[in-house]
């Protein structure tokens, strides 16, 4: 799941779908172009520090993501229409299980403003991310 979005400062949302799962931090980049199409980035090493919390509860199936300008979400699949389709799934439950929106309102807001990275296309499954701008959304506090 190489995704330059990932970087420091982020809040990242990952799914658990195993009790007593493991998390893997790993393969840094010092850049990255989109869809790290060469296969690789610019490899170095990382020291990372980092805090875990478990929510239990949620309803998310993808990684989230959340910055202060924006909030996205990542789909891995393959062909690369298919890990499109799982990122925007992904926003629309957030929005509208995290922002209060409809079905309707959140289908329109991506509809008029959605922004799409291609985030990985050299692994075996593609990466998509489906990214909204904060100033467009409700102020509430959401997961």
């Amino acid at each position: 799941m190489d995704y330059r979005g990932f970087v420091a400062g982020v809040t990242a949302y990952f799914p658990v779908f195993a009790e007593g799962a493991l998390l893997h931090l790993g393969d840094g980049h010092a850049l990255q172009g989109d869809g790290e199409i060469a296969g690789t980035g610019l490899e170095i090493s990382m020291a990372v520090k980092f805090e875990v919390r478990v929510l239990k509860g949620g309803r998310t199936r993808w990684p989230r993501g959340e910055t202060p300008d924006c909030i996205f979400t990542v789909g891995n699949a393959r062909p690369l229409d298919q890990a499109l389709q799982h990122a925007t799934t992904e926003m629309l439950r957030w929005l509208t299980d995290g922002y209060g929106m409809t079905m309707q309102e959140a289908s329109q807001l991506l509809g008029q403003a959605v922004e799409y990275d291609v985030a990985n296309v050299y692994n075996p499954a593609y990466s998509m991310v489906c990214k909204i701008s904060k100033r467009l959304l409700p102020d509430v506090t959401a997961i």
